[in-house]
């Protein structure tokens, strides 16, 4: 029997990929920012908001499909971009996209990964999406735009909530920094954790070395233990303007989204700069710890943006229940990215396919609770309380 067996949810995938990982790798995925605030209220958020069961409606022929920017897609979920499954998984990147493809979801490609996004493109296909990080030096950042251009690509992502580098202590305490410094806690960690050790990184040694940012231009592409030296500096994220979205826009030909938004004003402005997609996020709450969770902020960005752009939530999805309550506050779709981690680092691609296997059954239940058979109906009908009362809770 394996680890994966004995998974029915996220959170038992969590705690699998918890024996399995090295702490300070399980942490850098499981952990957030200072007092883990934004991550906490993430999960509140969500369970604030209680569904009313729906009695006496036919709802055998239910389904979770959806149209998400003119296509259907099985689940109204995307995998989220996230730098660290080559970390959990030999070439995690991959095994997450194989994955996504398969259930026929959208995949995430991050800017950090350490699996080319070209070899991702081949091996995986799907519909893929990339994710970019804007450099003081833009002209890395338009190197690696033409690179998904060229490679076949959908959508551009632009993170815009990363101004500067998080505050994440529990990182320099286990040696989980850019570049990586091992130390004695490290190496013991990593010893404790052979299955680790041998799959992961013994494989990386085996064939290709150690594993590096494939993603970043060739000159930046340096080991996760060499980092970038005195050359950071065009790598640092705060210029970015109003100004570089413009540019985007006139660089990249297909669907263009901005990923951590959190204000009215920012997604109306972002519209009249040509986006297409608002992804109201907190950066999963790794970044600013007093952030607000994204569920209660969705309301009113929804309600501002109306069909002018496609609304997705990011940050805290760990259930199918919570899918169901984002759409009916609004959103087209979520983003979620540790939920698909934590199964990739239990079993690769079958854990991934786990996870969105799970997710997809407990909107699956949660719809046919609520009595809705189409995504379309999901509305906040389903929600104990008036609706007035329930958009300011979350909200």
């Amino acid at each position: 029997m394996s680890a994966l067996d004995n998974c029915y949810n996220i959170f038992d995938m969590r705690e699998a990929a918890k024996r399995r990982l090295p702490h300070g790798i399980f942490e850098f995925v499981d952990r957030a920012t200072e007092d883990h605030l934004a991550v906490a209220d993430n999960r509140s958020g969500f369970h604030d908001i209680k569904l009313r069961h729906r009695a006496l409606v036919d709802v055998s022929g239910r389904s979770t499909k959806t149209m998400l920017f003119g296509k259907e897609v099985s689940l109204p979920m995307i995998i989220a971009p996230t730098g660290a499954a080559g970390l959990c998984w030999y070439r995690g990147e991959l095994q997450l996209a194989k994955a996504a493809a398969k259930a026929g979801i959208p995949f995430a490609m991050s800017t950090a990964s350490m699996t080319a996004m070209e070899e991702v493109a081949e091996q995986a296909g799907g519909r893929l999406w990339f994710q970019l990080y804007v450099w003081k030096r833009r002209d890395l950042s338009y190197q690696v735009i033409e690179r998904a251009k060229k490679a076949g690509y959908e959508a551009l992502i632009v993170t815009v909530d990363s101004a500067v580098s998080p505050n994440r202590e529990y990182n320099a305490r286990n040696g989980f920094s850019a570049p990586l410094k091992p130390n004695f806690r490290m190496a013991v960690d990593i010893a404790l954790h052979p299955g680790w050790s041998l799959g992961v990184m013994g494989r990386y040694l085996r064939t290709t070395g150690m594993p590096k940012q494939e993603n970043f231009p060739p000159e930046f592409q340096e080991s996760i233990t060499r980092g970038v030296g005195d050359r950071a500096d065009g790598m640092r994220r705060d210029s970015l303007t109003w100004d570089d979205v413009k540019k985007f826009r006139e660089m990249w030909p297909g669907l263009l989204m901005l990923k951590g938004v959190n204000r009215v004003d920012d997604a109306l402005k972002a519209i009249n700069y040509g986006v297409d997609g608002i992804i109201v996020s907190n950066h999963g709450g790794r970044n600013m710890d007093s952030a607000p969770a994204t569920i209660r902020v969705l309301p009113e960005i929804a309600e501002a943006v109306g069909d002018k752009a496609t609304v997705i939530l990011d940050s805290g999805v760990r259930r199918g229940s919570d899918i169901v309550k984002a759409l009916a506050l609004g959103a087209k779709a979520v983003l979620t990215g540790r939920a698909t981690l934590y199964g990739t680092a239990v079993a690769g691609q079958a854990g991934a396919a786990k996870a969105i296997q799970v997710i997809q059954t407990e909107m699956d239940k949660t719809m046919a609770y609520t009595g809705c058979n189409r995504t379309d109906e999901i509305s906040t009908d389903i929600f104990f309380g008036d609706r007035e009362s329930n958009r300011l809770m979350a909200g």
